[in-house]
């Protein structure tokens, strides 16, 4: 399994994953000291005082990495990856603090407000949480759904956790009594793929879906404020275009207050810009790059890096000049750390973006109607043709039907 490629930042720490391996390096400084590399096959493969709640053993697996996210701070780093591990970092310096199983393979994760505790989310729809402070504790736990979870997120005064599932549900659970519902946000016809707080904004919450439409919802109350249909957006420059778009990954500058939305893996970022009001979203720009984009994340101090299939140019920084984004040419800073990527290509080679697994979730959709109408037409046919032969009386001996006098020509001698 080569596993998908992604890059997460905080304040100037950056790490860029691929397949069982990461590197984290910083955006202020090129000393070689300020790069940390990871592999997860290097990672413990058995432990038995580091078992889940339900004491899952450690399975068989590629170690690549199905997820990964900082604490708000930034003093914490963690990963799940497809042999059921959850492994727990501390960022300064870096260092391994846990390797802990979990249940099933996980979808998404994120840390509290708080960063006293991890929350995990798994395809079998169940939540479950771990310490951050008890780096060896067992997880427990907290939710579930009766489908496959693909998001969670939590308030920013950790009241609520956010749940987005398989089935177009945005659920928001009380923290506290997770089996209390606060409210639900529907409105997304086909599988919620990315659910996003907004920082700086407690109450509104972005989210997209395999429906093709980048939404805003007051999520305690579960109305939504705002919808944006990106197939209306992609027929502008692609007319007729049968693509189905489903986001891979939403980030916010709150320096800006712009939202950049990567699709399906595609070589395009569209950007909006959220009101001072946080009322409304307004689309502004679409950036279109040469190659395959694997994921986006903004950097408050510089703008938004972007990385892409491109071992000559694997990142690139974009900002807005006069109102209008462009890359940023012949940047030191983005020449240092792809100069980095370039000498740990390996890890990316092969990879496939962080949206994947998004084609499978797809509801199937049948034409059974037809062949009903079809089926139906046939049973009529042959039950009228029964009922002709049965009125229809059969042939005398002289192949005159039964039940007819001769004609006259009978009669003659």
């Amino acid at each position: 399994m080569a596993g998908s490629a992604g890059l997460a930042l905080c304040g100037q720490t950056l790490v860029v994953r691929g397949g069982s391996r990461f590197l984290a390096t910083s955006t202020a400084s090129s000393d070689d000291n300020s790069l940390f590399v990871y592999d997860c096959n290097t990672a413990e493969k058995k432990s038995q005082e580091n078992k889940g709640e339900d004491g899952p053993p450690f399975v068989p697996g590629s170690g690549a990495i199905l997820a990964s996210t900082f604490s708000e701070s930034g003093r914490y780093f963690a990963l799940t990856d497809d042999s059921k591990r959850l492994i727990l970092f501390r960022t300064k310096p870096w260092q391994c603090l846990s390797v802990r199983a979990v249940v099933r393979r996980c979808t998404a994760l994120t840390f509290t407000a708080s960063e006293e505790k991890i929350l995990v989310a798994d395809k079998s729809g169940d939540v479950y949480s771990f310490s951050v402070s008890e780096p060896h504790g067992c997880g427990r736990l907290e939710l579930g759904h009766l489908s496959m979870l693909l998001d969670v997120a939590v308030s920013p005064d950790d009241s609520f956790i956010l749940t987005a599932d398989r089935d177009e549900k945005i659920r928001v659970s009380w923290a506290a009594a997770p089996h209390s519902i606060e409210s639900f946000c529907l409105g997304h016809t086909e599988f919620v793929s990315r659910i996003f707080v907004v920082p700086g904004y407690s109450e509104l919450l972005l989210s997209s879906s395999g429906d093709g439409t980048l939404r805003l919802w007051e999520y305690r109350s579960g109305h939504q404020l705002y919808c944006c249909h990106l197939a209306s957006l992609q027929e502008l420059v692609e007319p007729c275009s049968q693509k189905r778009l489903a986001a891979s990954r939403i980030a916010f500058w709150r320096r800006e207050g712009c939202v950049a939305l990567l699709c399906d893996c595609t070589p395009v970022v569209y950007i909006f810009q959220l009101d001072a009001l946080g009322q409304q979203l307004r689309y502004r720009q679409r950036l279109s790059f040469q190659h395959c984009v694997w994921d986006v994340a903004f950097e408050e101090a510089r703008g938004l890096w972007v990385l892409q299939d491109s071992r000559e140019a694997p990142l690139v920084l974009c900002r807005p000049v006069d109102g209008h984004w462009q890359s940023v040419p012949e940047s030191a800073v983005v020449q240092t750390v792809s100069g980095v990527l370039r000498g740990h290509w390996a890890m990316l080679a092969g990879c496939a973006g962080a949206d994947a697994g998004f084609s499978g979730l797809y509801k199937a959709t049948f034409d059974n109607m037809t062949s009903y109408l079809q089926k139906k037409e046939e049973r009529l046919q042959q039950q009228r043709e029964k009922r002709q032969r049965r009125q229809s009386p059969p042939p005398g001996p002289n192949g005159q039907t039964k039940g007819t006098r001769p004609g006259p020509a009978a009669w003659s001698c």
